[in-house]
């Protein structure tokens, strides 16, 4: 337990059920009290932060006030400035009304003097007018005839290209005649010398020989070239056989070099170590490219040791799983290399590992320079390099960053150290050493594993392996000279292979040459028995020729009888063209009289208009005058309206919002300020604005005046805190007067007969309270010294051992049992951790104290000594019970007390059950004290009545009187 976890059992061992609700009373006020002065602290905090940024806002504050004040000036006078313009816009109204109606006047009385001579303008204008239509009417007219001439014009030129096309067409007709002509007398000629070569005689050909000939020919060629296939097969089974050869010195050669270099020594002593491994490194080196991120190979090849001195050590600590492991640094790498290795590949022994983390997740226990005083030199992660992915999967898997080395054997004194210290593995130059500790029996359950320090295989640097050097250069000859070999064969086979390839040239060329006799005499004989049909080919062609010369002329016919129906159509259009024209002409007279007649309009209505020019031009004016100042009348007045709108949005904003400021500004607003002036104001206004502090005025007033209100409540919150903090100190003052002075009492006795107890073995020891401000931190304070020459000191499993510790337990035990009634109290096992003087000490003082002192035995042959010498001789497991005085009826004490019938004995308050797996010889006992050994086990017989304790015990006992005797 804990100090603190003491207290609180000791106050329920000893102490009524009050003083614990005293004590959790307290612990709760205590913490009710801190939770009150913790807020009450934040509210105090909170409070001067908030005065001090009231303090420094004050003056920013009333500045954006001032601001605000003039920023609702402005805003009164812009919402006044319909007014002004409404009465500016009126006044503009009445001024353009009465100006256009002066206009008025001035127009009517001008069009009463010009109206004479504006009649007999107006009269010649309409004279104009209608001349005007005579001509568009003749002009039309005209224009009409000349269509019809130009469609007129348009047909006689249709009928003279008519005319032209079909000459042509005769002339084409005469052309197609005139080769008719030709291909009839070519015709007659091919047919009389057809009938010619028809009376001559059949050519002889016998086909069946030509054919044989060329098949022998053909034969002659295939069986060549079936003998040049064969050849170049064997060529290239003898190259692809070299070029094996020439594949396995390039291999040999790199092994050589391998052979000469460290790491191909490494890599031989992996492919040595494992096939399969060595396989995949080799895939892996060669397919990085397919990985996310670079896989690393084993340890083996990846990794060295950067001092020889330490090689044994390192390579003792890795087994040869963790030298062949592959690392990936990604899970998608990791499960696609599995997947190539194993499906794929079909490898077995394949050992592989997923490692994210670098060095820096695993820091050693403690600092190097901490290591000399065990006796170490360094961690084995400092002799050892390579990537840093592989070294963090050893140390994940070996755990080399915690792993001490050293260059000598450990003494004893440092294996002492290293016991009891953080190092759980090291290894030295002869032995490796791992500490086994089993925390759930204590820190004394320990055991250590040494192991004997093996020679390094891998990570040394042998001499060269001559033998295999020496395999390799008479592979390399043998390959050579297979090769120089292969090169003969080959060029054999190349020279009867052209040898070959020049017959066949020869015989293709005999057999062409058959081909070409035999299908000259093929197309004669074809050509003679095709005269036949050739002929009458021929004689068809004829009669077709001269059935086209016999159409041609009836073709010929029938254009010439076109071309006179299109001359008559010719002389008729010309006729119609002629009269054409002479309306044509009639048309454009009468349009040039009218035209005349327009002109002498024109000039008459020109002339009278010359004469009034000046009266007409004022006349215009005065009528742009009046429609210019209408369409001014009338955009004032709608600028007027709008104005009106707004100014009564204004007044009825007033009346309906209650704005006294707006209604106050209206009423004090000067009849005669103009809109000019107004703007000058506002202007002047905002200039004060611009000279002020510009930001979010209306948020840090706001803020301003929220913070205010904060101040006053939390200092009323403050003001209720102080009272509650008072209460909570009367209420701790009143449960703590009570409890703790009868807390002093019960320690005080519990001390006073712990000290009594530590004394009686020759030592010290007293209890006392730890008294905090925290009453959750109160605790038991246990002092003990167990040699004359040291202080009492604090009782932990720092400074004491394991069997001091369990003294001053069980001597704490039974100090409490004074001060409390139980019938039962069992001690199991409470011996296991004390030396011999400690446990011949403590078990004399507990029978003492269960005895009282009465009827105290040293018994030097005591019945655990024989019942744990038959159990070791039996081969059988047992457990010693001791009883210390009896369960509280007269038989049993009296069973207890050694069989007495009650005489003399006294009934006890509390039964002692002592449990343990062992006594030590020549205890103290007392009468009244039952020993009992319990047998159990993997050796029990089926019946118990086969087990005779007591005929072990007297048989022990014979033997040693037999021997006493002697």
């Amino acid at each position: 337990m804990t100090p603190v976890e003491l207290l609180r059992s000791t106050q329920r061992a000893v102490a009524p059920q009050e003083m614990l609700d005293m004590h959790d009373e307290l612990k709760e006020h205590r913490q009710k009290q801190r939770n009150i002065q913790a807020k009450a602290h934040a509210d105090q905090d909170a409070l001067d932060n908030l005065e001090n940024r009231q303090r420094m806002q004050a003056d920013d504050v009333q500045r954006m006030r001032d601001r605000e004040v003039i920023k609702e000036r402005v805003r009164l006078m812009e919402v006044m400035r319909p007014i002004p313009a409404y009465r500016e816009a009126k006044a503009r109204f009445a001024t353009a009304k009465e100006s256009k109606k002066e206009a008025i006047q001035k127009l009517a009385k001008l069009k009463e003097e010009v109206e004479p001579s504006l009649a007999a303008i107006n009269a010649k204008t309409a004279y104009q007018r209608q001349i005007e239509a005579v001509v568009n009417g003749r002009r039309r007219m005209a224009q009409d005839a000349e269509k019809i001439a130009d469609n007129i014009d348009r047909k006689l030129q249709t009928l003279h290209s008519r005319k032209g096309e079909l000459e042509a067409e005769a002339e084409a007709e005469k052309n197609g005649g005139r080769e008719s002509r030709k291909d009839i007398t070519r015709q007659q000629g091919f047919i009389a010398t057809l009938k010619r070569r028809m009376d001559e005689e059949q050519p002889d050909l016998d086909i069946s020989a030509y054919n044989e000939r060329i098949r022998g020919k053909q034969k002659a060629i295939d069986e060549a070239a079936q003998k040049v296939l064969e050849l170049k097969r064997q060529m290239e089974d003898i190259t692809s056989r070299g070029q094996g050869r020439k594949e396995r010195i390039i291999q040999a050669q790199k092994e050589l070099q391998k052979l000469e270099s460290q790491a191909g020594q490494r890599e031989n002593k992996l492919r040595q170590a494992s096939q399969d491994t060595f396989k995949a490194w080799e895939w892996i080196k060669e397919h990085q490219d397919q990985f996310e991120k670079p896989v690393f190979g084993p340890p083996m090849v990846e990794c060295s040791v950067t001092d020889p001195k330490y090689v044994d050590q390192i390579e003792t600590l890795l087994q040869r799983g963790q030298m062949l492991m592959i690392t990936c640094q990604t899970k998608n790498d990791f499960k696609k290399l599995g997947d190539i290795l194993h499906d794929r590949m079909h490898l077995a022994e394949i050992n592989m590992q997923h490692m994210t983390g670098t060095l820096a997740d695993f820091p050693p226990p403690i600092d190097r320079d901490q290591l000399g005083r065990y006796g170490l030199t360094g961690w084995a992660l400092d002799y050892i390099s390579g990537p840093e992915p592989v070294m963090a999967m050893l140390c994940a898997n070996v755990r080399l960053e915690r792993t001490g080395v050293g260059d000598q054997d450990t003494t004893p004194e440092q294996f002492e150290l290293l016991q009891n210290g953080p190092i759980e593995n090291w290894v030295t130059k002869r032995s490796s050493y791992k500490i086994v500790r089993r925390r759930e029996y204590g820190p004394s359950a320990t055991s250590t594993n040494v192991r004997d320090v093996r020679r390094a295989q891998v990570w040394t640097n042998q001499p060269i392996d001559i033998r295999a050097k020496r395999d390799l250069q008479e592979n390399i000859e043998g390959w050579t000279g297979e090769i120089t070999e292969f090169q003969s064969q080959v060029a054999t086979a190349q020279k009867e292979i052209e040898e070959l390839r020049d017959t066949v040239r020869e015989t293709q060329d005999e057999v062409r040459n058959l081909q070409t006799e035999k299908a000259g005499k093929q197309k004669l004989l074809s050509d003679f028995r095709a005269l036949p049909t050739k002929l009458a080919q021929q004689e068809e062609k004829l009669a077709t020729a001269q059935q086209s010369l016999s159409e041609m002329r009836q073709r010929l016919r029938q254009i010439s009888e076109k071309r006179e129906q299109l001359t008559g159509e010719r002389a008729e259009a010309a006729m119609d063209y002629v009269a054409a024209v002479e309306t044509l002409q009639a048309r454009h007279l009468e349009l040039y009289e009218a035209e005349i007649m327009l002109i002498e309009a024109n000039s008459d209505l020109a002339t009278l208009a010359g004469k009034n020019a000046a009266q007409q031009e004022l006349l215009e004016l005065r009528e742009r005058e009046v429609e210019h100042l209408g369409k001014e009348v009338k955009e004032r007045r709608e600028n007027a309206m709008r104005l009106v709108d707004k100014v009564k949005e204004v007044m009825a904003a007033i009346e309906q919002s209650a704005d006294a400021a707006l209604a106050e500004h209206v009423r004090t607003m000067s009849d005669q300020q103009s809109s000019e002036q107004l703007e000058e104001e506002i202007e002047s206004e905002k200039a004060r604005l611009e000279l002020m502090h510009e930001g979010n005025d209306r948020g840090i007033i706001k803020e301003f005046e929220s913070r205010e209100k904060r101040i006053g409540t939390l200092r009323s919150n403050l003001e209720g805190l102080r009272e509650e903090l008072e209460q909570a100190g009367e209420r701790i003052q009143g449960v703590r007067e009570r409890w703790e002075p009868e807390l002093d009492r019960l320690v005080g006795l519990i001390s006073k007969s712990f000290g009594e107890n530590m004394k009686e073995i020759g030592c010290a020891g007293e209890v006392g309270v730890s008294k905090e401000d925290d009453f959750e931190n109160w605790s038991i304070k246990i002092l003990v010294k167990f040699r004359e020459t040291e202080p009492l000191t604090a009782l932990d499993s720092h400074r004491q051992s394991g069997g001091e510790r369990a003294v001053s337990t069980i001597f704490y035990l039974m100090s409490l049992q004074s001060l409390t009634r139980s019938p039962f109290r069992v001690v199991d096992e409470i011996n296991q951790g004390m030396d011999p003087r400690n446990e011949r000490l403590v078990h004399r003082r507990m029978v003492g104290i269960a005895c009282g002192g009465d009827g105290l035995l040293n018994d030097s042959s005591s019945s655990s000594n024989g019942a744990n010498g038959g159990a070791a001789a039996e081969g059988r497991s047992f457990d010693s019970v001791t009883v210390v005085n009896g369960d509280g009826d007269e038989d049993d004490a009296a069973n207890a007390n050694g069989g007495r019938d009650g005489e003399g004995a006294t009934i006890p308050q509390s039964q002692y059950f002592l449990i343990t797996p062992k006594l030590l010889p020549s205890l103290t006992y007392a009468r009244g004290m039952r020993v009992l050994c319990i047998a159990s086990g993997e050796h029990m017989p089926a019946s118990a009545d086969k087990v005779d304790f007591r005929g072990c015990v007297d048989l022990a006992r014979g033997l040693r009187r037999e021997v006493a005797v002697r």
